[in-house]
């Protein structure tokens, strides 16, 4: 698993804004066949992790006024996400 975390890789967003899950992603995740997954905007980059999991992570990282003054912070976004 170290392996896949200590690996960058570039991949290009479409003009829809759609992209795709690396093939070891979806087989590591169950998603062959597609699903569901958590997306995190945490301001500075965009973080996919299986479904059920981002309000976990996101909690194990920040505790909820933590995450919303430091997405302030950031400014005038209205696309960030504030849990």
């Amino acid at each position: 698993m170290l392996e896949c975390m200590s690996q960058v890789q570039e991949y290009v967003v479409s003009s829809s804004g759609q992209m795709s899950l690396p093939a070891a992603a979806r087989h590591r995740w169950h998603l062959d066949r597609g699903g569901p997954v958590d997306v995190l905007d945490l301001g500075f980059g965009v973080l996919a992790v299986p479904k059920g999991e981002g309000r976990r992570l996101l909690n194990d990282l920040l505790d909820r006024d933590e995450h919303a003054e430091r997405v302030r912070a950031l400014g005038d976004d209205p696309d960030l996400a504030t849990w």
